[in-house]
């Protein structure tokens, strides 16, 4: 492996398109399992849905799917397809008609809602019984040394870099208000297999790797870097990966 100052130095400074090339995908069972639990298969509704990862699996299951992204970019980056669009528009404010939606989803953004005004939003958008899923993964999970070396970054030094709201997320939200008639998600996880190039490059997309960066902190990056490559072996090896999904799931 060469030195931190070379080619590790490079996965903190990918820019933009690093996000969609290692932010980890959900598993098919997640829009199958909501599609399971829905009334009917009409109308589901991804707020939040940035470059539209889980509003495409959605549409294969519904007869219509919506994505609502307040971030102009995001939707830009989004494909539409004949039963899926995608609009630019704030989750408290949903251009929806009244009681129309069956399945309502944010995934990996409610903490950014202001959520009394979202929930009447989705109080008026569902038709009756419809399902509201307030969707996160948690702390990725790695076996061993590596698991040990990146708890250590995660925890204690990239750890103040996080915004305040991701607390909310390493927490499966569970601590947020959910006025709804609550009942226990699937049990469902992300598991992949991923080489060292593609572990960092997914590290690279943090916001805390953005902030630490701004801080004049990079010697954390290249020290984490460093050292997990040193754990890692053959760069090219692949070494199991994981992230449990958590869910607050109701009927409206």
């Amino acid at each position: 492996m060469n030195s931190p100052s070379s080619d590790l130095r490079n996965w903190f400074d990918q820019g933009g398109q690093a996000y969609a090339r290692f932010r980890p995908q959900y598993p098919a069972e997640l829009s199958a399992y909501l599609a399971s639990v829905a009334p009917d298969r009409a109308l589901a509704v991804d707020v939040g849905c940035g470059n539209g990862q889980l509003t495409r699996q959605l549409a294969e299951h519904f007869n219509e799917v919506v994505g609502f992204d307040p971030s102009a970019d995001q939707i830009a980056h989004t494909v539409p397809q004949e039963n899926l669009s995608y609009a630019c528009a704030p989750a408290e404010n949903l251009p929806l008609p009244s009681r129309s939606a069956s399945l309502i989803t944010a995934a990996q953004a409610a903490h950014w809602f202001d959520l009394p005004r979202f929930y009447a939003e989705v109080r008026r958008v569902a038709e009756p019984n419809a399902i509201l899923a307030l969707i996160s993964y948690g702390v990725l999970r790695l076996d061993g040394a590596l698991g040990e070396r990146f708890e250590q970054f995660y925890w204690k030094e990239i750890g103040p870099y996080w915004p305040a709201e991701r607390k909310l997320v390493d927490s499966g939200y569970a601590t947020l208000d959910f006025p709804f008639g609550e009942f226990p998600g699937a049990e469902i996880a992300i598991r992949l297999e991923w080489n060292l190039e593609e572990f960092l490059g997914y590290v690279s997309t943090w916001s805390a790797v953005r902030s630490a960066r701004e801080a004049g902190r990079e010697d954390l990056l290249h020290d984490f870097a460093s050292d997990l490559a040193g754990r890692w072996g053959d760069r090219a090896a692949r070494h199991p990966v994981s992230w449990p999904i958590n869910m607050r799931i109701g009927r409206v």
